[in-house]
């Protein structure tokens, strides 16, 4: 039988060879095998629900002049997870505490990469900070470095005098300002002191025009809003060259250049002058790096590129967080007379006539701590967290997640959800009575400072710096709007976007010092 089949084998095989070679019916054969044996091994992949597209531009269009308010419309009709697709550049955008969790603790890896954006490169010595850095070893030894020396609980107290100091500043100036009559720029004064705050505990001095600003204060909100400008480089790659022509690039490189001329010379400062009292309870963070620098023990070579990427992480992260959070809480203050008396009440019950806040009059301000976590909860100050990227293909809640898909996370439309929060538009602090949950980035319906590993590791400085600040805003003044007939009801919380989102008309009050 087996003998007989390899005969007729062997015949069909003479008779192939007798037909001549065509090879156009080749052709005709072979094309529609190709073209099923492709559809056959591509599988089309599960993707999220995704709004409708256009050409070229995908869903930008959908996007708005405030994304977080545009992307929780559109999640609310196709869903808390959306495929998006802006330009070119595929989005996931996560709009659910339990999806969040998913994504940072059970993917966490894979979803701790970062895209590498036009502003991040060029603003940050090629993303060789801490927050853009891609995921990596050096990113972890970064980060560590960041974690163990700048932003511990021992260095964030070494600190607190210059917080102290530079509040106490700023309560002088409103103070001269009650002689005088009138009101004040709250927004400005609040960044002016946050960016004095950082500019002494990371650069050791503070930088400071004639006019008493701070030279850093205009430059961080600039940094804040071309960190977010629209790039078409980051979008539509093979038309990077437009950012050019709009100006975007230019003006990347022009304050680039302004900032690493004076981070240079910061550095020099520091290299040139004795610093080996080790005094190390009020050395900053410039040097304290430089002293790492000069260690054999770092796994990684720390260049002053690296150094200086590192600081400009620190200050813009650290001041414009602050200044926004000082600011919207004094907004919603204002907006909601009754918690701003008993805020104010508790304050000053804990304080008493003392001259001076202290740490320990902070610890039991119970009360105010919940105004605070409901301002990060109402307004958090990146509402759209840094953006994630995929590291490799992931099965996500069902989905197939590709590699090089961007992810944004929704931290202001989590923590309005109606389905976890009650009355979630409503300015309510005592929401947090005996409420265990907080902002450290474990409890993930209430995540204004991210969490997992690309979790925000400045959140201690900023929360002590705001707590030390209001306190005294509230403990020496009574506020009010200007105008004889105008009620807090009648203040306008618009928002600007940028990197943080920030009071769109800048917060004037008029200030009237209290007698303890």
């Amino acid at each position: 039988m087996a003998t007989a089949l390899l005969s007729l084998l062997q015949q069909s095989w003479q008779e192939l060879q007798k037909i001549p070679f065509n090879p156009l019916l080749s052709l005709v054969f072979v094309i529609p095998f190709l073209y099923v044996f492709k559809r056959s091994r591509s599988v089309k992949p599960n993707l999220p629900p995704s709004p409708p597209k256009l050409p070229i531009i995908g869903n930008l269009h959908q996007l708005g002049t405030l994304p977080h308010r545009s992307l929780q419309a559109l999640s609310n009709k196709y869903g808390p997870l959306m495929f998006l697709y802006i330009g070119s550049a595929p989005t996931l955008v996560v709009s659910s505490a339990e999806m969040a969790r998913e994504m940072m603790k059970t993917h966490d890896i894979i979803f701790s990469n970062r895209p590498q954006s036009i502003a991040a490169k060029i603003l940050l010595y090629g993303c060789k900070d801490v927050g853009f850095s891609p995921y990596g070893e050096y990113w972890r030894q970064a980060r560590k470095i960041s974690v163990l020396e700048l932003l511990s609980i021992k260095s964030v107290q070494s600190f607190q005098y210059v917080k102290e100091e530079e509040v106490e500043v700023l309560i002088n100036k409103i103070r001269d300002t009650c002689l005088k009559g009138g009101a004040v720029n709250l927004t400005e004064m609040f960044i002016t002191t946050s960016n004095n705050i950082s500019s002494r505990c990371i650069l050791g001095r503070k930088f400071e025009e004639e006019n008493g600003k701070s030279r850093f204060g205009e430059l961080s909100r600039r940094i804040m809003v071309l960190f977010v400008a629209f790039s078409f480089g980051d979008f539509f790659p093979s038309f990077g060259w437009i950012d050019v022509l709009t100006g975007l690039t230019p003006s990347l490189k022009a304050i680039s250049r302004e900032l690493d001329a004076l981070f240079d010379r910061v550095i020099e400062e520091h290299q040139t002058q004795n610093s080996d009292d080790d005094q190390s309870n009020k050395l900053d963070f410039v040097e304290i790096l430089l002293r790492l620098q000069k260690k054999s023990t770092l796994d990684f070579e720390l260049t002053n590129d690296n150094l200086k990427a590192i600081i400009m992480d620190m200050f813009v992260g650290g001041t414009e967080t602050t200044s926004t959070t000082l600011e919207w809480l004094m907004a919603e203050l204002i907006k909601n007379p009754n918690i701003m008396k008993k805020a104010q009440e508790e304050v000053r019950r804990v304080v008493g006539k003392k001259s001076k806040i202290d740490e320990n009059d902070i610890n039991q301000m119970d009360y105010l701590k919940r105004v605070l976590k409901e301002t990060l909860r109402v307004h958090p100050p990146a509402p759209l967290l840094v953006p994630r990227e995929t590291s490799a293909n992931v099965k996500f809640e069902g989905y197939d997640i590709p590699p090089k898909t961007r992810v944004f996370v929704n931290s202001w439309a989590i923590q309005r959800d109606p389905t976890v929060w009650e009355r979630p538009e409503e300015f309510l602090p005592d929401r947090f009575k005996d409420n265990p949950i907080d902002f450290k980035g474990q409890d993930f319906d209430f995540i204004p400072f991210g969490g997992g590993r690309r979790g925000c590791p400045g959140l201690a400085f900023g929360v002590t710096s705001v707590e030390y600040a209001i306190a005294n805003i509230l403990y020496w003044f009574d506020w009010k709007l200007p105008g004889d007939n105008v009620r807090g009801e009648d203040l306008d919380l618009s928002e600007v976007n940028g990197l943080t989102v920030t009071l769109k008309t800048p917060l004037h009050l008029v200030p009237t010092l209290h007698s303890p």
